[in-house]
């Protein structure tokens, strides 16, 4: 997703309200995977769910993270067969000697 998928042009949520200080669309996107990773300061994570709350194109956004953070959880659960674990381990390992008799 980038900066320039939501426009804050027209969006009440970056405005400064009756409930405090917003922030812009711009903010709220580029603000976006710390927020759904958890990784914001709390007031942080409640201007960020305010703008949500309040914009539509924005809350849209972050509905789509979140499904597209799921399908990829979904898809990654294939169990990777013990054959290719042990040739990445081989070739690791090989790599690893190589490495050493370079120098």
């Amino acid at each position: 997703m980038s900066d320039g998928m939501v426009s804050a042009g027209g969006c009440a949520a970056g405005e400064e309200g009756s409930r405090g200080p917003g922030i812009d669309c711009d903010e709220a996107v580029h603000q976006l995977y710390h927020y759904l990773d958890g990784e914001l300061t709390e007031e942080r994570r409640r201007q960020i769910a305010f703008h949500l709350d309040l914009c539509e194109p924005c809350s849209a956004a972050a509905g789509f993270e979140v499904e597209l953070r799921q399908v990829i959880a979904n898809r990654c659960r294939d169990r990777v067969p013990d054959s290719l674990i042990r040739r990445i381990a081989e070739a690791l390992e090989a790599e690893r000697r190589r490495a050493g008799e370079a120098t």
